[in-house]
């Protein structure tokens, strides 16, 4: 069953115990979620989909050999896709009661299985989101701007909407910076939201991918949150991490005789500039040669899904991303 994004806070949802968010909206999909939470248990526990399709008997076991003495909980399952459509259809064959599931996505195509099984069972509930509008995003920050006395010009509160990628949870982050910086102060000029803002001047891709292979989750993840890269340049950040990992695969193939990687670097043609010598020595430190050699045939393989499904590319990408720098 369909329910609207604004719909969320006027029903409790008492006897439904499935939920899928799914869109481009993060900021929202976090906003929705929040307002679930709000109406259950306390109890909450969150867990990726990787984590679940990696061991899927454990995930069966905590939702269905709950204790007598244990609350009600909720369980968020994040980054879900067509994958976790098995693992949700053997759910429900189950009677569960005490038990909230919310599982979080990112855009699902009308042709979805999972989104597809959500809209016509009246007990599961499905919530999209789309892109805030300019309109509904100025709204937010005159609000903000008004409760909080803190006086701005139209043309600095265009600017920080501009830059937020019709996205409510980039202008959060934003007006949480800008609160930040206030210290009291009642004025904020243009100048000083240019300064302030940053969401539109990406990372580097090579940067994004260098965190990636150096095992970095956490700055990975920053870095993909912090930006807004375009659809185009999904396939920029699959060719870079191509090009990466046939630099670590030539170093390996180079060694012999035990010799170490600061001497394979230090040698490799063409020269690797000085202050990435250390970031491919860590990447050389977490990669063997046969992992490498499967991250390349991973690299092609997302390279010829993306090109048949252009229109999720990103996510496609992002996947990629996720699974590439959480990996031991």
């Amino acid at each position: 069953m369909i329910i609207k994004t604004f719909e969320i806070t006027k029903n409790n949802f008492d006897k439904q115990n499935f939920f899928l968010v799914y869109g481009e909206n993060e900021g929202l999909k976090n906003e929705v979620i929040e307002n679930l939470k709000k109406n259950f248990s306390e109890n909450i526990e969150n867990y990726d989909e990787s984590q679940i399709l990696a061991d899927k008997e454990f995930f069966y076991e905590k939702i269905f050999n709950q204790s007598l003495f244990e609350k009600e909980k909720i369980l968020v399952v994040n980054r879900c896709s067509e994958k976790i459509y098995e693992v949700v259809e053997n759910i429900l064959e189950k009677n569960i009661s005490d038990t909230k599931i919310i599982f979080k996505a990112n855009i699902l195509e009308k042709k979805s299985k999972l989104r597809s099984l959500f809209e016509k069972d009246k007990n599961l509930i499905i919530v999209p989101t789309y892109k805030d509008t300019s309109l509904s995003l100025l709204e937010i920050a005159r609000k903000f701007f008004y409760n909080y006395k803190i006086s701005i010009s139209q043309e600095a509160i265009n600017l920080l909407v501009s830059r937020c990628n019709g996205d409510r949870g980039h202008l959060k982050s934003e007006l949480d910076k800008v609160l930040t910086y206030m210290h009291g102060k009642k004025n904020i000029n243009l100048e000083e939201i240019y300064k302030l803002t940053n969401l539109s001047e990406n990372f580097s891709i090579n940067e994004l991918v260098d965190n990636s292979l150096s095992k970095n989750y956490q700055k990975t993840s920053e870095i993909i949150s912090e930006s807004n890269y375009k659809l185009e340049d999904g396939m920029i950040i699959l060719r870079t991490f191509l090009q990466r990992a046939k630099r670590l695969l030539n170093i390996y193939e180079k060694q012999e005789n035990n010799v170490n990687f600061d001497s394979l670097i230090n040698d490799y043609k063409p020269p690797i500039f000085w202050k990435d010598k250390p970031i491919v020595k860590k990447q050389l430190e977490n990669w063997s040669k046969s992992r490498i050699k499967d991250l390349i045939n991973n690299i092609n393989k997302t390279e010829t899904y993306l090109k048949k499904n252009s229109s999720i590319g990103l996510m496609l990408v992002f996947n990629f991303i996720y699974e590439t720098s959480g990996k031991n």
